[in-house]
């Protein structure tokens, strides 16, 4: 997984560097454009050329706020949430947004949109509360599968990569579920830090294992609470 998201980063870096997809395969490392085709969906979550394009012609509004896990970014386009974001450097996380869709129109929310993020930042306090968000995430087909089974897993549960990869009826498709987890854009929202090794111990996570510890922890608590009630 570690290796998916380091090939996916220059694969990304020489897209939007380079004047031709095939200059950013070789500039990636790749050795043949049938590799990297090959790859493609696990990489970029969407074709090279639609990646290229940076979200020409979408209209996204964002905006930042703060939680006790650090700052939050929500991003929406007209039909819904494309990204939620988590980080300790507010300014890092739109950079972030922009490098995702670079040529797309993005403008601060409004006072509506704040309510928006208002709603997404009581999540991140109360990740075990059940709060229904109009989603407009991109990706393949496979991470859309992922991420409608990590959308399952209860509040206050976990459940293993090899889990989730049964779960789709896909069983060897254990590193293609890590790489969607890693590929998630909407933080909470997807929540893909319910997500752990077979023995139960913590992997990976895009925004830090440090959050992905206290997401669990506030579940877990939270949980024991109805059930003492």
């Amino acid at each position: 997984a570690y290796a998916a998201a380091a090939r996916g980063r220059r694969v990304r870096k020489e897209l939007g560097r380079t004047a031709t997809v095939t200059e950013a395969i070789y500039g990636a490392g790749f050795n043949s454009s049938g590799r990297f085709y090959a790859a493609t969906d696990a990489l970029l979550g969407m074709t090279p050329t639609s990646y290229r394009s940076g979200g020409a012609g979408e209209q996204i509004r964002c905006a930042l706020g703060s939680s006790s896990l650090g700052a939050v970014l929500v991003a929406a386009t007209q039909k819904g949430i494309c990204a939620i974001t988590l980080g300790d450097n507010s300014t890092q996380l739109k950079r972030d947004l922009r490098a995702r869709f670079p040529h797309a129109s993005i403008a601060e929310g409004d006072a509506a949109f704040q309510r928006l993020v208002a709603r997404v930042i009581a999540m991140v306090e109360a990740p075990a509360r059940t709060v229904s968000l109009p989603l407009d995430v991109r990706g393949t087909a496979f991470q859309h599968r992922v991420w409608q089974v990590l959308r399952q897993i209860p509040a206050g549960t976990t459940a293993s990569y090899t889990e989730v990869a049964r779960r789709m009826g896909s069983p060897r498709a254990v590193r293609g579920v890590a790489a969607a987890c890693a590929a998630n854009p909407a933080a909470i929202a997807i929540p893909c830090h319910r997500v752990v090794r077979r023995d139960g111990s913590l992997a990976g996570y895009r925004w830090g294992i440090e959050r992905k510890r206290a997401l669990l922890e506030r579940e877990a608590m939270s949980t024991r609470r109805s059930a003492g009630s």
